[in-house]
């Protein structure tokens, strides 16, 4: 069951490239896949520092203690993601509507560099910082659960370029926190109670 949870986390943590590579193909903007592959590349390093870090404090607590911690700031972290503050709920939307398509928004250009596309991963891979470090205090795997977040980057990010005229960017847009909060809450129930 450890092997089903590693990939919703890998899904969950990357809901939001989705959205966003969604939106890049309204604007017929295009990422190579070497570039792609970058992007993915940071977000596997992030994770697994972050994950590292909640399994070695994983060490001072019990296994049902570090369970239930683990769980609870996911579960937290989920509801974060459907339920925050007014200040978070403009800093996400500034980050999201502002931000990130301003770093891209050359309207001539149809394909992104390589110094845009790694400031793009940064960008992305901080969603994974909290979903690791409570990943790594509930016991994953630092390597396969952010192996997992690494390739569903990069399958997120493709699809999302090119289904970006064909779905519209309010759909994934408007919904994609509440979708991986809900994904969130669910892990972190179970792994705190099951």
């Amino acid at each position: 069951m450890q092997w089903v949870t590693i990939l919703l986390i890998g899904i969950a943590a990357n809901i939001d490239n989705l959205a966003i590579s969604v939106s890049y193909g309204l604007k017929l903007k295009r990422i190579p896949i070497l570039y792609n592959f970058i992007i993915s590349l940071i977000s596997i390093v992030f994770a697994f520092v972050s994950i590292s870090a909640g399994s070695f404090l994983s060490h001072y607590f019990s296994q049902s203690m570090a369970n239930f911690t683990g769980g609870f700031l996911i579960t937290a972290l989920g509801i974060w993601f459907i339920m925050p503050s007014p200040v978070c709920v403009k800093n996400k939307s500034m980050q999201k509507e502002d931000v990130r398509p301003a770093i891209l928004s050359v309207e001539k250009e149809q394909i992104i560099t390589l110094k845009e596309s790694s400031f793009l991963g940064f960008l992305l891979a901080l969603n994974c910082l909290a979903i690791g470090f409570g990943a790594g205090i509930t016991g994953f795997s630092p390597f396969f659960t952010s192996i997992s977040i690494g390739v569903f980057s990069l399958i997120s990010i493709s699809l999302g370029i090119k289904i970006g005229n064909k779905i519209g960017s309010t759909l994934f847009g408007k919904y994609s926190t509440i979708i991986a909060g809900l994904l969130l809450i669910i892990i972190g129930i179970y792994e705190m109670f099951f």
